[in-house]
């Protein structure tokens, strides 16, 4: 997933520092991601949502918020509203890249933002809010041991997350004084609301306020398990997936053709977390899988290893074959199930090396319906053709380069 370090003006004209993570393949869409209260750009559901989503064609701008992270300015000069001016911000400058987001995406108050911010956007199509709190001023209670000083003295530090920041009065009372059900009810776009039921930090019943006051078409995905930060690697693969499956129901993604001479396009494997092995894998329009190790193996068994996929494809084409032969025959067949299962077994017969292994794979086949014994005779005799069994059993040449 290339990524690019860029810097754009914020609402005060201060430079706001952001990662656009990009497809290797096709840009089919854009996104924009706020992050939460108080963190920023590169935290690690951040960065694994983006991943995801940039694996799918999806482009993502992840920026940090005025005085947070690489951005200029001072956090205690900045507010609600300043968020959501920031935001506009971001949606300017990829429109001026000619990149201009109709998903937009938020986290924690940064969901709040990006509700406030996507009523005033005509080119967004899909909204997504994650741990988003409909009260703003909920976000207060953090540091309410502070207020009372706030309030006195115009300005306090306090700590969050171990670490300090300064919250001024503009910002506590322009969070608190804050309002969203108008904005989300005049929200022109698909809203996906993600909430995990036990979040300590914003309760779930602020899900169902957001969720209660949008229009169709709306749609509310429970994140079992899941806490505030959704800091679980799995919690934010699934959370990523989800996202994707959903919004391309809603966004205008149309997807170049194939190249010449690759019928079914390029097949592109991308690594989802370079500290395991889970790999998305794209090919042609809208055709997703995951493979994975086994967790004895150091994976996370979210896919299928390679193997795996190798037998699938053996098993698939013998069962294709067959149905078409059936078809063509005009033959009752009325069912096919083929079972698969891969051995690397010593080549004792082999014309190879001795101590070589060769590939050996069992195919059991099942076959339902009033076929006469010759027929089913000739069906298994027609699995033999199936082009797959014929590429695994003649040698085959693999062209590698180095794609710089």
């Amino acid at each position: 997933m290339p990524t690019e370090r860029i810097d754009f003006p914020g609402h005060t004209g201060g430079r706001l520092s952001a990662r656009l993570d990009l497809p290797d393949g096709p840009h089919v869409a854009t996104a924009l991601f706020a992050h939460c209260f108080t963190c920023g750009k590169d935290i690690p559901a951040a960065r694994r949502i983006a991943a995801r989503l940039a694996a799918l064609g999806i482009a993502v701008l992840r920026f940090d918020f005025t005085g947070l992270g690489h951005s200029e300015g001072e956090f205690a000069h900045t507010s609600f509203s300043s968020n959501v001016e920031d935001l506009l911000a971001a949606h300017r400058h990829l429109a001026k890249k000619g990149m201009t987001p109709s998903l937009i995406i938020g986290h924690s108050l940064g969901g709040a933002a990006v509700l406030r911010a996507a009523a005033e956007l005509d080119s967004i199509k899909a909204v997504v809010t994650i741990g988003a709190p409909f009260d703003t001023g909920h976000v207060t209670h953090n540091f309410a041991d502070a207020i009372p000083e706030i309030e006195a003295m115009g300005i306090a530090e306090v700590k969050l997350a171990g670490r300090p920041f300064k919250i001024g009065k503009a910002f506590l009372e322009d969070v608190t004084a804050a309002e969203l059900s108008s904005a989300v009810g005049k929200l022109n776009a698909a809203l996906l609301v993600l909430h995990a039921p036990r979040d300590e930090i914003v309760g779930i019943e602020n899900a169902s306020a957001i969720f209660g006051a949008a229009k169709h078409p709306k749609s509310f995905v429970t994140l079992d398990g899941a806490d505030h930060l959704v800091s679980a690697p799995a919690d934010a693969e699934y959370v990523a997936g989800v996202i994707a499956t959903w919004s391309e129901r809603y966004l205008e993604i149309h997807r170049p053709a194939p190249p010449p001479g690759a019928p079914e396009g390029v097949l592109r494997v991308t690594e989802a977390d370079p500290k395991g092995f889970l790999h998305d894998i794209t090919s042609g329009e809208g055709h997703h899988l995951l493979a994975d190790e086994p967790l004895a193996y150091g994976g996370t068994n979210k896919g299928l290893s390679p193997y795996g996929l190798l037998s699938a494809g053996l098993g698939a084409c013998t069962s294709m074959t067959i149905r078409m032969y059936a078809r063509r025959k005009g033959w009752p067949l009325e069912q096919v199930s083929v079972d698969v299962s891969h051995d690397k077994v010593h080549a004792q017969d082999a014309e190879t090396a001795v101590g070589d292994k060769i590939d050996t794979w069992h195919r059991r086949i099942s076959l339902k319906g009033p076929l006469a014994a010759d027929q089913r005779e000739r069906l298994l005799e027609i699995a033999d053709k199936c082009p797959v069994h014929r590429t695994l059993e003649r040698s085959s040449k693999v062209i590698t380069e180095l794609v710089v």
